[in-house]
């Protein structure tokens, strides 16, 4: 019998989530940044929340919230045409699955943790997803985030890619 399991992340977990991203960057080539020191990647200053995914006890799974930035593509836009709602915005990121753990919906389970506790904290969740990662974007869109426009993702590396901005209703 499988077992799944969503809860919140601790430090312990980050060697393991490092490792899972290293190997989905392998097979989709997301993300486009953050791999060359994935541990760090996944503890940026602006954290709020973060969560894992266990199938079986392993980890295979991440997601965390950030308090927006200006280079939140999703946020800048949002807070453009919302002024004042700065406090009550969050930002949904580094969403990933391992390729041993997909075909369970834990993408679904995490981004549902992280909307649960924003919903409970009085917090909107927006985000930017490349339109080339057509998966999480149908995953977004059976969740029902509301599209709010398109933006241009920087790699790192000076390379722009289409994306789209969500925000949840």
């Amino acid at each position: 019998m499988t077992t799944l399991l969503v809860r919140e992340r601790t430090e312990a977990d980050i060697p393991c989530c490092a490792d899972a991203l290293v190997a989905v960057h392998a097979v989709d080539g997301y993300p486009v940044e953050g791999v060359a020191d994935p541990q760090a990647w996944l503890r940026p200053s602006t954290i709020i929340q973060a969560w894992v995914a266990e199938l079986d006890g392993h980890v295979v799974g991440h997601v965390l919230l950030t308090e927006p930035t200006a280079t939140d593509a999703a946020a800048v836009m949002w807070l453009t045409d919302h002024p004042g709602e700065h406090a009550q915005l969050a930002v949904a990121g580094r969403l990933f699955v391992h390729p041993e753990g997909r075909g369970h919906s834990l993408g679904r389970r995490l981004m549902q943790a992280a909307f649960a506790y924003a919903e409970d904290t009085g917090l909107r969740v927006a985000l930017d997803v490349m339109e080339k990662d057509q998966v999480a974007i149908g995953l977004y869109e059976k969740l029902g985030l509301l599209r709010i426009g398109t933006a241009q993702h920087d790699d790192g590396h000076g390379n722009l890619i289409p994306a789209i901005c969500y925000v949840t209703p």
